[in-house]
């Protein structure tokens, strides 16, 4: 399953699909549906225009980074789990360096509030999503960068076998064996936020929603023509979106659109 679910990933991209699609239009000029081409072709251009002006992130991102809204951080903090996602193992292993991404928010979160409470217990749960290069593990990664910034890499239990949110969930409280009335706090992107909550929900692992990693505003964005924002933010969008459905399907998640 894990296999399928990413080459689903990959099928529901939607620079994959038009690539699809235009191939299938090539091709069509060969069969004897030809004359099909011309007007098919003059469709998708016309839906292309309107996929570069539509404002996506009101209607797929929004929605995600406003379900579990920034809200004040308690007195006390027994731990702080932050999820993998902002470090590339195959290029910083590559390169000889820590090579980061825009979701880099995660890690720093993991620094501040590591630091604001100095008796909590801090966890970094990511392995590798990858289907080729299993191998290569985010969590070394992860601490060579915390190193690198100074912070004592010894306070943190780094969880280094999980490839996706369900198995951050699982592996995750299985290292940590959280006790009833502890109070964590969860670490991941604003969009993600949804999905990885009913994730440590679906085991049983009541947590508190720290979101970070933000795309949106909050306040509704304007009309514009950025073809290639477009197909971006879509790409984002439907990955947790589709995540959403499949969580819900396949029992990881305690609901299709978790909430506070």
């Amino acid at each position: 399953m894990f296999i399928f679910s990413k080459i689903f990933g990959l099928l529901a991209s939607p620079i994959n699909l038009l690539l699809v699609l235009l191939i299938g239009l090539g091709l069509l000029g060969f069969s004897r549906w030809r004359s099909w081409q011309r007007p098919l072709l003059a469709g998708l251009s016309a839906v292309l225009v309107v996929v570069a002006i539509v404002p996506w992130s009101n209607l797929l991102i929004a929605p995600l980074e406003g379900r579990y809204a920034s809200t004040a951080l308690p007195d006390r903090l027994d731990g702080v789990i932050v999820l993998g996602g902002a470090l590339d193992p195959v290029v910083s292993v590559a390169r000889g360096q820590v090579a980061a991404n825009d979701a880099i928010e995660r890690v720093t979160a993991l620094v501040w509030l590591g630091r604001r409470y100095p008796r909590a217990r801090l966890v970094f749960s990511g392995g590798s999503g990858s289907l080729r290069t299993q191998e290569l593990k985010e969590a070394p990664i992860a601490r060579q960068f915390l190193d690198q910034l100074g912070f004592d890499t010894a306070r943190v239990v780094f969880e280094d076998q999980s490839r996706n949110t369900r198995e951050n969930a699982l592996y995750t409280k299985e290292m940590m064996a959280p006790r009833p009335g502890e109070v964590w706090v969860l670490v991941t992107s604003a969009r993600h936020m949804p999905r990885a909550m009913g994730s440590f929900a679906a085991v049983d692992w009541p947590v508190t929603a720290y979101p970070v990693d933000y795309l949106t505003t909050g306040a509704p964005a304007g009309w514009e023509f950025d073809l290639a924002s477009a197909f971006s933010t879509i790409g984002n969008g439907l990955h947790e979106w589709l995540g959403l459905l499949y969580y819900r399907w396949r029992g990881w998640s305690t609901a299709l659109f978790p909430g506070p």
